[in-house]
């Protein structure tokens, strides 16, 4: 018997009021955004896009007459367009009436301030709606040949940041060090060297390797792999394109074998950077609606 789909009953906004939704674009491969997502796009008037979002995505399924705002992060060049003004920008173009899809590179909740934006959205009584997307871990590992639970290789995954010292004490390091999960950073290329410090300081196993993805799923992607302690001279030092993403773990070993995309001999980088024409821009704009 064929289903047919009916859609779940979703809460309404006041009476003049517009809706946002807040979306994943995946980890980079225009091809990977989802068919919800797409189609939340072709409806939308405003869209509020990520640095890393694939300029092919907006050119492909955004209207012509809709209006694209980049509120891109790029916290390691320390240009960013701020939480506060992107909560700003929803709450203007809603209350205008208007479909706002707040496009985010990967997926919509993972390592992302989608806590802030749910919370100014329902303060202030408008509608949303969250679409999934691709994360970067399961784009990178996909597109590495690495299977991130591999039967005999894993027993899990965890999803880790590491941006600072003071995020994770010693006594869960000790944990990261023995766990048989695949460990997978993100936002961490920056402190890569206190990561396999800490790892190697508290004795994590030898056959359990690193991997540095850059750029995973675009053209330009290149996968480094060594061992944790040979990384001193395997990899410490190496430029590391934005984003980039770390799996430490056994699983890394099949990497080798099951590859199936070839390093890029580029070293473009396929996302736009963030300028300070763009941040200034809001900064300049007299909001009308203020939070």
């Amino acid at each position: 018997m064929l289903l047919q789909h009916t859609s779940p009953v979703k809460k309404q906004s006041p009476k003049g009021t517009g809706k946002v939704i807040l979306a994943g674009a995946g980890p980079g491969d225009p091809d990977l955004i989802t068919v919800k997502a797409a189609d939340a796009l072709r409806k939308a008037d405003v869209v509020l896009a990520d640095r890393l979002v694939s300029d092919v995505i907006l050119h492909r399924y955004v209207a012509p007459a809709a209006e694209i705002v980049y509120v891109g992060k790029e916290c390691s060049k320390k240009r960013s367009v701020s939480q506060r003004t992107i909560n700003e920008l929803l709450v203007h173009y809603a209350l205008q009436g208007k479909l706002v899809v707040r496009l985010k590179g990967g997926d919509a909740s993972i390592f992302s301030n989608i806590l802030d934006e749910l919370q100014t959205l329902t303060q202030h009584a408008i509608s949303y709606e969250i679409i999934p997307g691709v994360t970067a871990a399961l784009g990178a590992a996909a597109y590495s040949g690495m299977p991130l639970t591999a039967r005999g290789y894993a027993t899990a995954v965890r999803f880790l940041t590491y941006y600072k010292s003071d995020v994770v004490t010693d006594a869960y390091w000790q944990e990261l060090a023995a766990t048989e999960d695949t460990l997978v950073f993100y936002m961490s290329s920056g402190t890569l060297d206190q990561v396999v410090q800490k790892l190697t300081q508290f004795g994590i196993a030898e056959e359990k390797q690193l991997a540095v993805i850059e750029q995973a799923t675009t053209c330009f992607q290149q996968v480094h792999t060594c061992s944790l302690y040979d990384y001193a001279t395997a990899l410490k030092g190496t430029p590391l394109a934005s984003p980039s993403l770390v799996v430490v773990g056994k699983v890394v070993a099949l990497h080798q074998q099951f590859r199936w995309l070839e390093n890029s001999n580029s070293r473009q980088l396929y996302f736009n950077p963030v300028t300070e024409e763009m941040i200034n821009v809001h900064q300049q704009n007299n909001l009308k609606h203020a939070i």
